[in-house]
């Protein structure tokens, strides 16, 4: 069975990703609350904290980091601390675990790793300053490490638009919102944390063994169509 870690494991779209891989790989999960109800070796774990070293096997055939954040502001109104807590956890959590797995995951055959950004990076979208620059910087070092550690360890990375998770809860409180998001999108409907675990598990698999570098939008078409009216 294949060893994979999968960090931010206790709700939303960690969870599914967990859920997906529950019968077919053997798990370590990280979560700061819920622990996945699936059968891992589980921490509690905050992505603003050092990553435990001796949580770890010897060797991992895939990561994928799910910690983030969804913070929209005017730009006036973020200071410095919201830019330095986004930054931290969805940039430098991804680095601490990152280096903390790097000797197991440089010890397995071939492995992958899959990282989160957003489509907020790719589209400009008002109030998203913070989590663009913090995402933006996650693509950056997706892109960096891919070409660093090729061919041995594959590093991607999915950029979701709005997603049914609890971390987007606040946007999706009332039908009213649901309806006004799904419009938004050109496909008209918002995504789900099951078809985001299908392409983190397609991208953890050989099936995807040509793919490093690369960020792919699973965002509903929001970052690549315009439809007439």
């Amino acid at each position: 069975m294949k060893k994979i870690l999968i960090a931010g494991a206790g709700k939303g779209i960690g969870q599914a990703i967990a859920e997906k891989h529950a019968d077919t790989a053997e798990l370590w999960t990280t979560s700061r609350e819920t622990e996945p109800d699936v059968p891992s070796r589980h921490r509690h774990w905050q992505a603003s904290e050092a990553f435990p070293d001796d949580f770890l096997p010897e060797s991992l055939d895939g990561l994928v980091y799910c910690p983030g954040t969804i913070r929209l502001k005017p730009f006036e109104r973020l200071s410095m601390d919201d830019f330095e807590e986004d930054l931290d956890i969805n940039l430098k959590g991804a680095v601490r675990v990152l280096r903390a797995a790097m000797p197991a995951l440089k010890a397995a055959p071939q492995a992958s790793v899959v990282l989160f950004s957003t489509v907020a990076v790719s589209t400009g979208m008002p109030m998203h300053a913070s989590v663009a620059a913090a995402k933006g910087a996650v693509e950056g070092l997706t892109r960096s490490l891919a070409a660093e550690y090729a061919p041995r360890i594959r590093f991607n990375a999915i950029a979701p638009s709005l997603t049914d998770t609890p971390l987007a809860s606040g946007m999706l409180r009332t039908e009213r919102q649901r309806e006004a998001a799904a419009a938004r999108h050109p496909l008209e409907r918002i995504g789900e944390s099951v078809e985001l675990a299908a392409l983190a598990s397609f991208l953890l698999s050989e099936d995807s063994g040509w793919i490093s570098g690369q960020v792919l939008h699973a965002d509903g078409g929001m970052s690549s169509i315009r439809k007439f009216a």
